[in-house]
């Protein structure tokens, strides 16, 4: 079987009937999207249990990855995301952040308090863009800044339509350390966090990633990449009684916040 990269004349190079696109890329991106899900990490074996693709069409398609700096190839012989992808995801990261200003701004000026976007890369939230409240005593996080999913507001909404098992992985992965006395600590805490997310709407860090900071968040519906949008603030400011008139507002921007996502992105 050749193991050389795919020719123009390789059935997988050719444009898909449904899409219009050239499949050996679609395929390419499918498996560096599935590598991601998994930890950054797999074997070929996974990847074709998971995708249905035969394993010389995932040999190849990983040679041109492996040789493009996409993907690196162990000494155990599996493979893992390569560095390349690191200066495509950072600058992917700062102009999506950059199209999120206005609407952060709105929320802050909707809701008084810090606004920010973060996003689910790989196993880690990553922050990456904030407009701060104007109040003197305000949160900060600074943009870039990576933590883990199950004690914040953003990781419970980007989270919260992931199915169980997965987030199960998830978590076995990253382990669930106490940031503070209140953060959720076991699997099935997290599960029950995530339903109560399903039913209400919007997901809540109560003083879990630090003491005296509340945060509510929502997911950004249909987003190119799964996002979501929070605003955090003292606890003492951002209390239970002023959820219901924070919840719409985050609601409201998130939609509008998809609609413009979507339009930067070519049909």
């Amino acid at each position: 079987m050749p193991t050389s990269s795919a020719s123009t004349t390789d059935a997988s190079a050719k444009p898909t009937a449904a899409s219009g696109g050239v499949q050996s890329l679609e395929r390419a991106f499918d498996l560096l999207e599935r590598m991601a899900d998994a930890g950054g990490e797999v074997g070929l074996s996974e990847l074709s249990a998971a995708s249905g693709l035969p394993l010389p069409t995932i040999h190849r398609l990983m040679r041109t990855l492996v040789a493009c700096g996409y993907v690196r190839q162990q000494p155990n012989r599996r493979y893992s995301l390569g560095p390349r992808l690191i200066r495509l995801g950072e600058s992917a990261s700062r102009l999506l952040g950059t199209w999120a200003r206005p609407y952060l701004a709105r929320l802050v000026e909707e809701t008084g308090e810090t606004a920010n976007m973060a996003l689910l890369d790989g196993d880690e939230i990553v922050y990456v863009a904030q407009v701060p409240s104007k109040h003197s005593m305000r949160m900060f996080t600074e943009v870039g800044r990576r933590v883990l999913p199950h004690s914040t507001g953003v990781g419970k909404a980007l989270l919260a339509y992931t199915p169980a098992d997965e987030v199960r992985a998830l978590l076995a992965r990253t382990g669930m350390p106490a940031a503070t006395e209140k953060t959720i600590t076991t699997p099935e805490g997290f599960l029950e966090a995530l339903e109560q997310v399903r039913k209400v709407g919007y997901a809540v860090d109560d003083n879990e990633q630090e003491i005296g900071v509340r945060c509510l968040a929502v997911s950004v519906p249909n987003s190119p990449t799964a996002a979501a949008i929070s605003i955090s603030g003292p606890a003492g400011r951002v209390t239970e009684a002023l959820t219901d008139s924070i919840v719409p507002i985050l609601q409201g921007v998130a939609a509008e916040l998809s609609v413009a996502l979507q339009s930067q992105t070519p049909a």
